[in-house]
């Protein structure tokens, strides 16, 4: 299983919400799903996830320290791809401002969600959940 991770951070003072987009034109860490991938409406139960492990291996992967990313366990996702259903977890950057130059050094930058159209339809609609999530909705 090759879980992903959407991340994302929001301004404490104006709520400004913006989503790291990788080199390779996806919000989904750290590779694109599949072509084929096709989200579900909602999980029907069965095997559940945990995102501790994804989301420290995040925090690894972009040399942040523990507590750098935040998970947003309210935000439930699972993609079908192929023979393998893939989770979607979310997380929030810690940091008062966003990682800029974090960002940078990893070739990606932070996006509004208006910046999103062009990214394939199953991450828009991840993108909307996530929206939600993020805004109390």
């Amino acid at each position: 299983m090759k879980a992903r991770v959407i991340l994302y951070h929001k301004q404490s003072t104006s709520a400004r919400t913006r989503f790291l987009r990788h080199a390779y034109d996806s919000v989904c860490a750290f590779e694109p799903l599949p072509d084929s991938a096709r989200l579900r409406e909602r999980d029907a139960g069965g095997v559940a996830w945990h995102p501790a492990a994804t989301v420290t291996g995040a925090e690894k992967r972009l040399g942040l320290s523990s507590g750098g990313l935040e998970v947003q366990t309210e935000f439930i996702a699972t993609v079908d791809a192929g023979d393998e259903p893939l989770p979607v977890f979310l997380a929030r950057f810690t940091s008062i401002d966003p990682p800029f130059e974090l960002a940078a050094a990893l070739d990606c930058r932070f996006i509004d969600l208006t910046q999103a159209r062009d990214l394939p339809p199953v991450e828009l609609a991840l993108l909307r959940r996530a929206y939600e999530v993020v805004m109390g909705g």
